[in-house]
């Protein structure tokens, strides 16, 4: 599978993806779909992806004028995938990567400032992933006011309804995957 930034300073470059079933690369059209509607919050947005897998989200968003972005994944290989991938794209001194289990906690970015003002969250489908990192996230301290999380999910695990802090704005559904537009209130 070939996996291509879509926008940007980066277009057209392509990015090293991993073999088998532990990642699950988002689809072109559903990337597209995504950073068009988050536009220009993008321009200088400090970004943390979780399940980041071969980084594909958080390097579009790099390309797109973001400011930084910390990319956490514990899968050995998407972790090497995307480190070739920051090499490539000479964006070294714009993210940083962290082998972590997101499910267990996320101490390891408690309380960061600055803090993050976009999260991209892509868990491996129907795990039941969704509530465990959102309240990790939360206990972290290290979200900005009014910052957007988008989660990308199966139809079949709906984000948890009032839940403290976080707020569905809008969903939007491409095939079988549901992308959830959530904004985290303090």
């Amino acid at each position: 599978m070939t996996i291509r930034i879509i926008g940007g300073e980066l277009k057209g470059r392509k990015l090293v993806t991993v073999h088998g079933i532990k990642t699950r690369p988002t689809a072109e059209r559903v990337r597209e779909s995504i950073f068009n509607i988050l536009a220009d919050s993008i321009r200088g947005a400090r970004i943390l992806d979780l399940f980041a897998g071969t980084g594909a989200m958080g390097i579009e968003a790099l390309s797109r004028g973001a400011e930084f972005v910390l990319f956490a994944d514990d899968h050995k290989a998407a972790l090497s995938a995307l480190a070739k991938n920051i090499k490539t794209c000479l964006l070294q001194n714009r993210a940083e990567t962290i082998k972590w289990n997101i499910l267990n906690n996320l101490n390891i970015i408690r309380s960061r400032r600055p803090g993050f003002n976009l999260v991209f969250i892509d868990p491996p489908y129907n795990k039941d992933m969704i509530l465990p990192t959102l309240s990790n996230l939360a206990m972290s301290q290290c979200l900005e006011n009014e910052a957007r999380l988008i989660i990308e999910h199966s139809p079949l695990e709906p984000i948890p309804e009032n839940l403290r802090g976080f707020k569905t704005s809008r969903q939007r559904r491409y095939g079988k995957t549901l992308v959830s537009f959530l904004i985290y209130m303090v």
